[in-house]
């Protein structure tokens, strides 16, 4: 991704988060029902509460990753990286989810920071020297995904994009 300029790089960076964690909403929107086995297949932890709930399947977790992979593809990002990107961030989101939980959170219920900040973060200190970004990229990119998923998701709730305003 070198032949970017840094924020030429941050604001592909930025989409590409985005479009991972829009993408198994899509395919909630698309598939309705069909494919929508929970990842952690209804086990709970020991406190007696999921260990990641329901809305977190095993088809969004594919479609994030081979959509944000495919999409990848076709950017300086490129195929392997989109991949990463995705599996990182949607880990991210499942180790929100599981903090929730822990929290006594139900699924859909705002957690401002613990919400946006793992999927974002994550993908970005793990890839840090293969995405060439410094720790203030880091931090502009992560506000900037807060305040962009904080913002559009009223937006996408009264389009019935989402289940939750938040």
């Amino acid at each position: 991704m070198a032949e970017l300029s840094f924020w030429q790089r941050d604001v592909l960076i930025l989409i590409f988060l985005g479009l991972c964690n829009f993408l198994p909403i899509l395919g909630r929107i698309i598939l309705k029902g069909h494919l929508s086995l929970p990842i952690d297949l209804g086990c709970n932890c020991i406190d007696g509460q999921p260990l990641f709930g329901p809305h977190k399947t095993w088809r969004g977790l594919a479609i994030a990753v081979i959509g944000t992979g495919l999409a990848g593809y076709f950017t300086p990002l490129g195929l392997e990286l989109g991949i990463d990107l995705a599996m990182y961030s949607m880990s991210g989101d499942l180790i929100s989810s599981f903090i929730k939980r822990r929290l006594g959170l139900k699924g859909g219920q705002m957690a401002l920071l613990l919400d946006q900040g793992p999927e974002s973060f994550l993908p970005l200190w793990i890839l840090k020297d293969r995405l060439s970004i410094s720790w203030a990229e880091i931090s502009l990119v992560v506000i900037f995904f807060i305040i962009l998923e904080i913002g559009l998701s009223p937006l996408l709730y009264l389009l019935h994009i989402r289940r939750n305003p938040h």
